[in-house]
């Protein structure tokens, strides 16, 4: 599992039947002090995330182990939406309206 903040939409008209239906977002990943490592990757989103929320993605084989995203041809997938982070016992992050 690895952090990331969701920086965007990918849109695809043209796509593999199994994908149609589902949102693909742009994430960028960060480091665990909630700082961008400007590494970007496409994942599919299984939670309902939005722009500028930090969320948790696996990759893998454990991007196809959720319910819906089972028979999908993806290797990225969104699995949570993150409310706080603690880092060597600092709060990091906590998501706004909590």
């Amino acid at each position: 599992m690895e952090l990331a903040r969701v920086e965007g939409t990918v849109v695809s008209t043209i796509k593999s039947e199994r994908l149609k239906g589902l949102k693909l977002l742009l994430v960028n990943l960060l480091g665990p002090d909630i700082k961008p490592t400007n590494n970007y990757v496409v994942a599919v989103d299984s939670v309902g995330a939005g722009a500028g929320e930090v969320v948790i993605i696996v990759r893998g084989s454990s991007a196809r182990q959720t319910t819906n995203l089972s028979n999908v041809p993806t290797d990225t997938s969104i699995v949570a939406i993150v409310d706080t982070v603690e880092f060597k016992g600092k709060a990091v992050f906590q998501k706004s309206g909590k």
